[in-house]
């Protein structure tokens, strides 16, 4: 792996790859690992498949300098390869849908949303993905011998149930390093995470411009 970010940078040609493998896969799901927050409450596959939720539009992503943002299908089930920090983590089930985004150059993001069961088991989803954001720094160093990780919590946005921003700085030798900011959301039975990529630094990651993105997409869900 180059690189945490680059592991699933998304560029315009291979978004269009995933539009096209998504629309066939939509039909039914897509193939994904299934952790331990499968056990708080998303819809099993013998479950009637959960409508999807809103998602966030292209123009609704910070705002890169150089490049328009370019929008995949909402798609049923886990994306492919699942969001850094969080493989794993997000259930499988009928009720969890996913949109990548890319640009023209190595920024990139993925949206993934769940319709829990109930409310009770969407706060629970959503406090095991809030932790699985904040050890991801720690368990990345633990399997990358030599390289160094950093991450922060940039504390709550005013949106939906509950919305918290964490930001993840990842880098190997003689390699460029990568910058993650992850949003956990929640409104009613519905919780969704938006992590937001690119090569670079947390102090150089659009913060602001991500906490609105944010609450746009926790405000869409329902």
């Amino acid at each position: 792996m180059r690189t945490a970010v680059a592991a699933a940078v998304v560029t315009t040609a291979a978004l269009g790859t995933m539009v096209a493998s998504g629309a066939a896969a939509g039909a039914t799901g897509v193939t994904g690992t299934t952790g331990s927050a499968g056990a708080v409450g998303a819809a099993g596959s013998g479950a009637r498949v959960a409508a999807a939720p809103g998602f966030l539009d292209a123009g609704e992503l910070p705002p890169h300098s150089s490049s328009p943002w370019f929008a995949g299908t909402v798609t049923k089930g886990l994306p492919d390869p699942e969001p850094f920090c969080l493989e794993g983590a997000v259930p499988a089930g009928g009720g969890t849908y996913h949109r990548f985004f890319g640009t023209d150059y190595d920024t990139h993001a993925a949206q993934v949303s769940v319709v829990a069961s109930s409310v009770t088991a969407a706060k629970a989803l959503a406090t095991s993905l809030e932790k699985k954001v904040a050890a991801c720094a720690a368990d990345w160093l633990r399997e990358t011998p030599g390289g160094s990780a950093s991450w922060d919590d940039y504390g709550t946005v005013a949106a939906g149930d509950s919305a918290h921003v964490y930001g993840v700085h990842t880098s190997i030798p003689e390699s460029e390093p990568g910058v993650n900011l992850f949003a956990v959301g929640r409104d009613g039975k519905t919780v969704t995470v938006v992590r937001w990529a690119e090569m670079g630094h947390l102090d150089q990651a659009p913060l602001a411009a991500f906490k609105k993105t944010t609450a746009t997409a926790v405000n869409k869900l329902n």
